[in-house]
């Protein structure tokens, strides 16, 4: 049985959602909750609606996972699927079909990005990874994804050492022949997100997502 998400929603969501032809899906990392990154509307300066949705298991203290940490960084493949059709199920429910999805993640978060651009990659649009990586197991996309090759922002902290380097090397490899990929290291940052990030992030938005997305002002 697939697990309903909560979630927080833009204020705007109840006018805008139903027809806007893309909306931002915000994923939050490990131990995290929905609130934690609500925070970058607006520095982002997202002109479309959000949605940020709470990971489906329990983690302590107020925040929850889409998966346990078994192997840091290599996650069994069956509770990640089960976090990907939870997210799925909540798009299904509460976004027309022709919404386009725009998966914003951070840490765990970023591996739940690039798996719904895995799994439905017609649906998603300009995904953002922050802090993330792939996981290794094959997903049903991924022969299209060589072909489609959408763009994708990658971005992480050349200090982080949260994300080892097994992962960051198959992410490195896998992200190149699956999207046309925007890769940032930033000097100095961990495993967090920086002034620099989010200002790139806003100008890939803009230049991907197109007229709308972001404001300028």
């Amino acid at each position: 049985m697939t697990v309903a998400l909560r979630d927080i929603r833009s204020p705007a969501w109840a006018m805008e959602a139903a027809t806007a032809p893309a909306v931002v899906i915000l994923l939050h990392g490990y131990g995290s909750n929905e609130a934690d990154l609500t925070g970058l509307a607006a520095p982002l300066k997202l002109a479309m609606p959000w949605a940020s949705l709470r990971a489906p298991l329990e983690a302590g203290n107020g925040g929850a996972a889409w998966f346990s940490i078994v192997t840091p960084g290599n996650p069994d493949s069956a509770p990640v699927a089960e976090a990907t059709d939870a997210i799925w199920a909540w798009v299904d429910e509460n976004l027309d079909p022709s919404t386009k999805v725009v998966p914003l993640g951070f840490s765990q978060g970023g591996l739940m990005a690039n798996q719904l651009l895995r799994t439905r990659p017609e649906r998603v649009l300009a995904p953002v990874v922050l802090g993330g990586f792939v996981q290794a197991a094959s997903q049903p996309g991924d022969d299209a994804l060589t072909h489609s090759r959408p763009a994708l922002f990658w971005g992480r902290g050349a200090e982080d050492r949260v994300i080892g380097e097994p992962s960051i090397g198959r992410t490195r490899a896998y992200l190149p022949q699956h999207s046309t990929l925007v890769e940032k290291v930033y000097p100095g940052l961990a495993h967090g997100i920086s002034a620099q990030e989010i200002d790139d992030v806003h100008d890939f938005l803009a230049r991907e997502v197109g007229a709308g997305a972001v404001s300028n002002e």
